[in-house]
């Protein structure tokens, strides 16, 4: 038993020296100061999310395999007629995630989603979002940001938004834009 004990305790303290272990890297948070990435276009061209600095962005971070998990929000955006000039929403398809949907079927559905909503909607082939806006796991997930001009994160909220979340959602949105 003494010779088992040891070599766990050992492997712990290695992962504790390298930072292996320990508590979870820090997540995204409201009021977190993020910056424009360079990810790709619907064509698969490198591109940087528009409109960065100029407008209040709620941007969609989603699997394609749950590319509905956040519709109603969407739908409710779109029945408001937020002023263009002040807002925009943006679409990121989280392509890694969905690895067993060909990449010509996540174009169509992306195509679909820019034509219902009248939006841009990038690709993230790498994950290079999560990674540098620190999401965490985004599988199976849509993630909703409000984004102000500054790059501040007013709203965020992984997975899907119900009544509340919306509300709350929209709320900070037509603060931001002065409605």
């Amino acid at each position: 038993m003494k010779n088992t004990v040891q070599p766990l305790v050992f492997g712990s303290l290695v992962l504790i020296a390298f930072g292996l272990a320990g508590p979870p890297a820090h997540a995204v948070e409201v009021g977190d100061v993020l910056q424009n990435l360079k990810i790709k276009d619907a064509n698969d061209e490198p591109a940087t999310i528009p409109y960065w600095g100029e407008k209040v962005l709620t941007i969609f971070y989603t699997d394609p395999d749950v590319s509905d998990q956040n519709d109603p929000f969407a739908d409710l955006l779109d029945a408001a007629n937020l002023p263009e000039a002040k807002h925009k929403g943006i679409g990121i398809a989280n392509m890694k995630d969905a690895p067993l949907k060909p990449n010509f079927v996540i174009r169509a559905i992306i195509r679909g989603k820019i034509e219902k909503y009248d939006t841009i909607i990038l690709t993230d082939p790498e994950q290079v979002v999560p990674a540098a806006w620190k999401l965490g796991d985004c599988n199976e997930l849509s993630v909703v940001l409000v984004i102000d001009k500054t790059g501040t994160v007013r709203y965020v909220k992984k997975g899907a938004l119900n009544k509340k979340d919306q509300e709350e959602a929209m709320g900070i949105i037509r603060g931001l834009i002065g409605e």
